[in-house]
């Protein structure tokens, strides 16, 4: 049944169902999904003025229809970062128990306008208020998501998923004007459908479609955001049951998992990850439909003290930028959004040993590496690269000798592989060089052969990574050799003499 609209949060604590077992809950993905959430919302310097501002909500933005397809129907893709009017996440859902329970929740932010407004009620874009602030008007965002709890019985479940409109009215101190927030009506829906694969085994298809009008669909994109979804993307939790991995799904389920179709978004699983690797396919009861790439079980680091809406981002070096913004510039950054004050107020408090702490971490060491070749110096001493030639030196893969120049299939790795990489899989490359890394690890740096751009990136020097046992030597040729090809030749034999 659906549960109806709730704020953005999820919920603190875990419930326990009827046999005593916790039941999987969204907190364990909250961190992540809420950086998800107001990712680009605004970007340092955090003013209002800065051009970077200027152009907003890029991710996961589901616009009604006619304005989306405007000039023509979209081109579905996992990208979240090109306008629709719909998102469709497909997964495979493995159930364990007959009395297996889905939650699902559909998280977005609706845009809200603020508008300042002085005394005698007139719109104005700045106003200075008698406690020395200062009031600008802007584009806030209001967290929204909705909730579904269904058996997973083949079949189909709708319920909506809009927004009402709306307004709220703030006066501000001393009769200086006041504030006035107003929201558009946003009219979305989602599906959640089931189907049945295997005694066991269930493809899950959860599609959120904006059914609102914005009118003209020629509108300015900043009108036509007002009634769209922004950052739109859908956590899933089970009970008896565990999603399959689409990244990591294990030899028996690769081809169910190849057949899942995902458009405007992409499943990763969700939750801390596995104490160890298992042996054949990921699962998890959380999932995290992302119109942002992740890998499974993505994790915000425990040392960042708070979201700065730019997770690609260092946070030690956005801190200290911030940090280093003028009185004037943070007055600006204050007045432009809640938010914005929220970032400063924690950045000028910030003790020195919550900064230490963003400076690095180590997540784990391994064993020492074998020690350097007898007669080579160790990597950090003079004469350590002496003899390495990226672009002329070879690895042996399957028996073939593979260097510069050396066509290839790419095989990424399931597990443990980036993420981007799942997606040149069975792509023809071709080598550029062979990296060696300093813990004696060796890399193949190559270019996908039907990258239209891929002649610049050789000749700037961007390359895609990938280790010997990841690629497939095609062609069956050796490369030549540069130690063999160093050695003297012996001269002629006897007989050749």
């Amino acid at each position: 049944m659906a549960e109806g609209l709730v704020d953005g949060r999820a919920s603190r604590t875990a419930p326990v169902d009827g046999s005593g077992r916790t039941v999987p809950t969204f907190e364990a993905m909250s961190a992540v999904a809420d950086a998800v959430l107001y990712e680009g919302y605004l970007l340092y310097p955090y003013r209002r003025s800065s051009p970077k501002n200027r152009a907003r909500w890029q991710f996961g933005v589901l616009f009604p229809r006619d304005w989306a397809e405007a000039d023509g129907p979209v081109r579905p893709g996992v990208s979240g970062s090109a306008d629709s009017w719909y998102q469709r996440t497909e997964c495979l859902l493995r159930v364990r128990r007959p009395d297996a329970v889905v939650r699902l929740r559909v998280r977005y932010l609706q845009v809200q306008h603020k508008q300042v407004e002085d005394a005698d009620g007139r719109p104005v874009e700045s106003l200075a208020c008698g406690d020395g602030t200062v009031q600008l008007t802007f584009e806030e965002a209001v967290a929204r998501a909705a909730d579904l709890t269904a058996a997973p019985a083949e079949g189909e479940h709708r319920f909506a998923v809009g927004s009402p409109a709306g307004a709220d009215v703030e006066e501000l101190p001393g009769g200086a004007g006041r504030i006035v927030r107003r929201r558009a009506e946003v009219r979305a829906s989602t599906v959640l459908g089931v189907e049945r694969l295997g005694e066991d085994l269930f493809r899950l298809r959860v599609r959120t479609a904006n059914d609102g009008r914005v009118g003209d669909p020629h509108a300015p994109r900043d009108q036509a955001l007002r009634h769209a979804l922004i950052a739109t993307h859908t956590l899933l939790s089970v009970e008896g049951a565990e999603f399959v991995s689409l990244i990591d799904p294990g030899r028996a389920l690769q081809e169910a998992a190849r057949s899942c179709r995902n458009d405007f978004t992409f499943p990763v699983l969700g939750g801390p990850p596995p104490a160890a690797a298992p042996e054949d396919g990921s699962a998890s009861a959380l999932l995290l439909s992302s119109p942002i790439i992740l890998p499974d079980h993505p994790q915000v680091a425990p040392e960042s003290p708070g979201d700065l809406h730019d997770a690609g981002e260092i946070d030690e070096i956005l801190t200290l930028r911030t940090m280093l913004l003028t009185d004037e510039e943070k007055r600006e950054a204050r007045a432009t959004d809640p938010r914005a004050a929220e970032i400063l107020d924690r950045v000028d408090t910030m003790p020195p040993e919550v900064l230490e702490r963003l400076h690095g971490a180590i997540r784990s060491l391994g064993p020492a590496g074998e020690a350097s070749p007898a007669g080579r110096p160790a990597w950090w001493q003079e004469g350590g690269d002496d003899g390495l030639a990226p672009a002329t030196d070879t690895v042996l893969v399957d028996g073939v000798r593979v260097g510069g120049g050396s066509p290839v299939r790419l095989r990424p790795r399931g597990r443990g592989a980036d993420a981007q990489d799942m997606f040149l899989v069975g792509r023809t490359a071709t080598v550029a060089a062979v990296f060696h890394d300093v813990d004696g690890s060796t890399h193949l740096a190559v270019t996908v052969d039907d990258d239209p751009a891929a002649e610049l990136h050789g000749w700037y020097g961007r390359f895609h990574y990938f280790r010997p046992d990841e690629v497939e030597p095609l062609g069956g040729t050796d490369v030549p050799d540069p130690a063999a090809a160093a050695e003297p030749s012996p001269g002629p034999t006897p007989s050749e003499a």
